[in-house]
């Protein structure tokens, strides 16, 4: 796979695209409203979103402008998620849609909205009001880093990556990422809230197919506390500025962005210490793999034991063994590995238990787990169904954040 860089540094959105971050009131301080306008040749897009019963107006509206793959800009509204605010929420939402398409010369259709935050309250609709008028005069200079850390809410930092392709002419193409997200995490069709841009010349229906598959490989593989945000929203852009490139460099570069992005997200989880990485293998099938490796990651009595690195590895097998419904599981195949090391079945002793304490100890926690599901169209033999799942450890920080969210 190709390799994504995390940003260090200013990050210059790629070539056809206009940023603007700017503060409307929303936070105490700092920006907290983000548009972006595509002004390239061949403006194409793709978007994911969350399946939420209770999604909001932002994920509504947008379900209908990305339609046809057209759209060229992007909206985004931080602290505030305008969720379960009635038909005055979905009438805020239309109107900041339709102001920041003035503002940049688009029409609001062709323009998509995110919003990230408190539930339940409405948009402050005359901050926004005021702000995404006066944005038409403003400069929209904003790169990638102060897009991203306009959209944090409790993110510790902003989240960017980069990485470059090849066009079919030689050339170099761009694709950069940003990303937001640290609580209520448990991707449903999409991530918190992601936009990923490139220069890149495709066609809508070759983007969506690419970027739908690596949203699945990574940001759908990432989960912080298992809830399901009403909100998660991600988006591609794409320019046409750069030339055309292959599909299979278009999905390799925006995979790698999306997977760096996501180790991101994960190593920021609200309250984390420790990146906790689940490798499942010899699963039926990948989605029979994915289902115990989320299992897994998920259980609050994994995340706490690679927090306090309790060798407690009886908690792994604990968490396979609730996936009751997958019957062709049998714990006498099953392997389970901590970093190098077999814990099952090969019953560690003393010694093991220590060199094991001493593996959970680390920043970086990798549980590998072979499930040895009989199958592969050869009698005796093994699945080879795989799936790795990105989160991290659960810690009393989390409770802490949690409990005094909006107070």
């Amino acid at each position: 796979m190709r390799t994504a860089t995390a940003s260090s540094g200013p990050t210059p959105l790629p070539a056809g695209f206009r940023a603007h971050a700017g503060a409307a009131g929303l936070r105490e301080e700092g920006d907290d409203v983000v548009v972006v306008v595509n002004d390239g040749p061949s403006p194409a897009s793709s978007a994911v979103f969350t399946r939420s019963r209770f999604a909001g107006p932002s994920v509504v509206l947008s379900r209908e402008n990305a339609v046809g793959g057209r759209a060229r800009g992007v909206v985004v509204v931080a602290k505030n998620a305008n969720v379960a605010t009635g038909e005055q929420g979905m009438a805020d939402a239309r109107e900041v849609l339709e102001h920041a398409a003035a503002a940049v010369g688009a029409a609001p259709g062709e323009m998509l909205i995110a919003s990230t935050g408190v539930i339940g309250r409405r948009y402050p609709m005359p901050l926004l009001r005021a702000h995404l008028d006066s944005v038409a005069g403003a400069a929209f200079d904003a790169d990638a880093v102060a897009l991203a850390g306009a959209m944090m809410t409790t993110d510790t930092r902003p989240k960017t990556a980069t990485a470059d392709m090849t066009t079919t002419t030689g050339g170099t193409a761009r694709v950069v990422g940003i990303a937001k997200g640290v609580g209520m995490v448990e991707p449903d069709m999409a991530t918190m809230i992601a936009v990923v841009f490139t220069d890149a010349a495709v066609t809508p229906g070759a983007l969506d197919t690419a970027f739908r598959g690596a949203v699945d490989a990574t940001f759908n593989c990432l989960s912080v506390d298992t809830d399901t945000s009403t909100s998660d929203t991600a988006i591609a852009l794409a320019s046409g500025v750069a030339g055309p490139v292959d599909d299979v460099e278009l999905r390799r570069a925006l995979e790698a962005v999306c997977l760096d992005l996501t180790l991101q997200l994960a190593r920021d989880g609200e309250g984390a210490t420790k990146l906790l990485t689940v490798k499942v293998t010899g699963a039926r099938d990948r989605a029979q793999a994915k289902r115990v490796a989320k299992t897994i990651l998920n259980s609050p009595l994994v995340k706490t034991a690679v927090h306090g690195a309790d060798p407690n590895w009886g908690r792994v097998a604990m968490a396979i063994g609730k996936c009751q419904d997958d019957t062709d599981i049998d714990p006498e195949r099953v392997r389970i590995v901590f970093g190098d090391l077999e814990t099952y079945p090969a019953f560690p002793g003393d010694a093991e238990l220590e060199r094991l304490t001493e593996i959970m100890r680390a920043d970086e926690v990798t549980i590998a787990v072979d499930l040895g599901v009989e199958g592969g169209g050869v009698e005796g033999g093994v699945a080879d169904g795989a799936c790795t799942v990105y989160g991290c450890d659960l810690s009393r920080e989390y409770i802490s954040i949690n409990a005094d969210y909006t107070t």
